[in-house]
């Protein structure tokens, strides 16, 4: 909707809306630039600290996703009049948790009456202009490495009509909680901002699965991108989700939206194919990244403590604009 409003003129916007962005870069002095995102959900879990956790570590992996460091943030609460506020008060310590986890400083928010709970927050970050991370820029020839799994939006379905078992929530807790600010820093190689591997373009895979952020990368760097499915980190329990149709509105919206630019090789099973689609909470980072840099970025983001799986590569653009190979 914003793209149908009056455009604004303002050279020190590096990154806007235009491509579909994580977040949007503000240039504010010639070696600094802002990082801005906002992001806020109604809960996927029953505990209330864990909530918090989930939504803090998602709005914070915009700023990360764009290889900025997050500095401040604004916490976003909806809350019933007569709700207990002891819950709320769980919620925020779970969000400050990761917030302090992450350096980055609660510095206030808004609340407001609401008879469903939302939680989330403002995030603010720095980068350096000439160090930031769209998801445009992706090279032909690139491999695609992608950390944590996919999964959390099937489990999260199952969770609500309580039918997950404890195996498959832990593994999707643990995931939603996990912040990318570990892969970020290998990344940008840590506090200096600097980037010792050839990564040309990021993104964090969130609500629009891995074949939508996908799309939004090939998209904005005039590429196409092959997709290895049987590469693809699933987390346990999300194909015996799908199977037993826990599957969430959001999934099916993004497969009716994206799977039109999506060729797939025969014997390929639909189970599979369905997860490519999932919408995720506090994903993990798609990283396009030069192939010959591409082994030492993996071995780097391993001895970080962050799993990677190489799951594809980008070629010149052609139609299909996905391939997706077994």
């Amino acid at each position: 909707m914003l793209g149908k409003l009056a455009r604004q003129q303002d050279s020190n916007v590096l990154v806007g809306f235009d491509f579909a962005d994580d977040a949007g870069v503000y240039l504010i002095a010639p070696d600094t630039a802002l990082v801005q995102t906002v992001d806020f959900f109604t809960p996927i879990v029953d505990d209330p600290y864990t909530f918090g956790q989930i939504a803090a570590v998602n709005a914070l992996s915009d700023v990360y996703a764009m290889g900025g460091r997050p500095l401040s943030s604004l916490a976003l609460v909806c809350f019933p009049d007569k709700g207990d506020l002891e819950v709320l008060e769980r919620i925020l310590a779970g969000g400050l948790s990761k917030m302090v986890e992450a350096g980055c400083t609660v510095i206030g928010g808004h609340s407001i009456r609401d008879e469903e709970i939302k939680f989330g927050y403002s995030v603010t970050g720095t980068i350096h202009p000439q160090r930031v991370l769209a998801n445009r820029g992706a090279r032909p020839g690139d491999a695609l490495l992608f950390t944590k799994a996919l999964g959390t939006g099937v489990i999260s379905t199952a969770i609500k009509r309580g039918k997950a078992e404890p195996g498959w929530i832990d593994a999707a807790v643990r995931s939603m909680t996990t912040l990318n600010k570990a892969a970020a820093e290998v990344i940008t190689d840590g506090s200096r901002g600097e980037r010792t591997f050839a990564v040309h373009a990021l993104t964090d895979i969130t609500g629009f699965g891995l074949i939508g952020h996908a799309r939004e990368m090939a998209l904005a760097s005039g590429v196409s991108l092959r997709l290895r499915a049987s590469a693809v980190p699933l987390l346990a329990g999300a194909l015996e989700c799908v199977r037993a149709g826990y599957i969430p509105g959001g999934l099916k919206a993004n497969r009716e939206f994206a799977e039109c630019l999506v060729g797939y090789d025969d014997g390929i099973p639909d189970d599979l194919r369905t997860m490519l689609f999932d919408p995720q909470t506090a994903g993990g980072l798609l990283i396009s990244v030069a192939p010959e840099d591409a082994v030492d970025l993996e071995r780097a983001l391993a001895a970080a403590g962050v799993a990677a799986a190489r799951i594809g590569e980008v070629l010149p653009e052609a139609k299909p604009l996905m391939q997706v190979s077994r």
